[in-house]
């Protein structure tokens, strides 16, 4: 059977001869199955976006709740090895939460973030089931995964942070607008620019949220009401169709 239609999911505009705009505006997902929005990213998208403009300049602009860890650490060196021999300018128009935040730090030149715009890092978490030795490794588990993610963002620290700093936040949640991000990480601050800040369905497990920032979006569930069912159907529908006509 041949291989499976991969969708491109990722979005791009202002597309010149020598650079080109990448946008996360949705979750940081798995893979094309776990998409739920065209707006939501995956590493295949990703790769799939470098391939086609291997020889170009990047401006990425980052408005996600974050997601997938692994997804997202693979997201991230793709694009800083794109960074070693192009230009990637990244900034943040409403929020770099959870992952989405290691993703910010992936251009050749420290992010941009207006002052109403904010970063949020915490610990990794899980969902998990099993017996008491199960847990207690899965707990080990979290905590190595903890590490690569802070050996990503101890590589742009201010010099006035230490890595200690970004553990305790890290334990805390902690949401940073962009006035307060240079205190931690090498950043560029800007003026603020009005925007809708994203919130992912991943962000509805965040404790200390900005009250501006609480309206989520959510994986749509058929039984919301009819008219979501329809949509569910339709989507539905759609795979069906990609996969029959790909056999």
């Amino acid at each position: 059977m041949p291989k499976q239609k991969i969708l491109n999911c990722f979005d791009f505009r202002n597309e010149t001869e020598t650079s080109a705009d990448l946008y996360f505006y949705g979750d940081i997902v798995s893979d094309w199955w776990g998409a739920w929005q065209d707006e939501d990213q995956y590493p295949e998208s990703i790769k799939n976006f470098l391939s086609e403009h291997a020889d170009k300049d990047l401006n990425i602009y980052i408005n996600s709740g974050g997601g997938s860890v692994f997804a997202g650490i693979a997201i991230y060196n793709m694009i800083k090895r794109h960074a070693e021999t192009h230009t990637v300018k990244v900034t943040v128009d409403g929020v770099a939460a959870s992952i989405a935040s290691v993703i910010a730090f992936a251009g050749s030149e420290p992010p941009k973030i207006p002052t109403n715009a904010y970063l949020m890092i915490h610990n990794p978490w899980t969902l998990a089931e099993g017996n008491a030795q199960d847990l207690r490794k899965i707990a080990d588990d979290l905590d190595a995964i903890t590490e690569g993610i802070v050996n990503v963002y101890a590589d742009h620290l201010s010099d006035a942070a230490t890595v200690e700093d970004i553990r305790e936040l890290m334990a805390a949640e902690t949401w940073i607008n962009g006035a307060d991000a240079p205190a931690y990480f090498n950043v560029e601050e800007t003026a603020a620019v009005e925007y809708a800040a994203a919130a992912g369905a991943y962000n509805k497990f965040a404790c200390n949220m900005p009250a501006a920032l609480k309206r989520r979006k959510e994986a749509p569930k058929a039984t919301d009401d009819a008219a979501t069912a329809a949509v569910l159907d339709n989507k539905r529908a759609e795979i069906k169709r990609l996969i029959i006509k790909s056999m």
